[in-house]
């Protein structure tokens, strides 16, 4: 396996862990799987999991809870779709309540 398709899996595996009706970073994500300098590496990742039905990537947006990654979902607006049919308020590509929807994943070990 090369090295991108491991920090890959470790990015999807932290991805799937994140809980219906909350959201977390890419720089959160990169910092649980040891990889604190690579949140843009994160959002590669994430470009990929579009396709991916068991990656909610949705859920996944930058550290100001700004849904940057949005012009990847088919349809105009379809990651905010998703996250407010889980009940969370987009305002502007904006996730309201930031601090109340956001998530903190556990470190991975190897």
């Amino acid at each position: 396996m090369a090295k991108n398709d491991n920090f890959f899996e470790k990015v999807y595996q932290v991805t799937r862990n994140i809980p219906y009706g909350k959201v977390t970073t890419y720089g959160t994500i990169a910092k649980a799987i040891g990889s604190a300098k690579s949140a843009r590496m994160v959002g590669y990742a994430m470009n990929n999991a579009a396709n991916l039905e068991d990656v909610p990537a949705h859920r996944v947006v930058n550290r100001n809870g700004i849904l940057t990654g949005k012009h990847h979902f088919s349809g105009t607006n379809l990651m905010q779709q998703l996250l407010e049919s889980e009940g969370i308020e987009v305002r502007n590509n904006t996730v309201q309540d930031f601090e109340k929807h956001f998530w903190k994943p556990p470190i991975l070990e190897d």
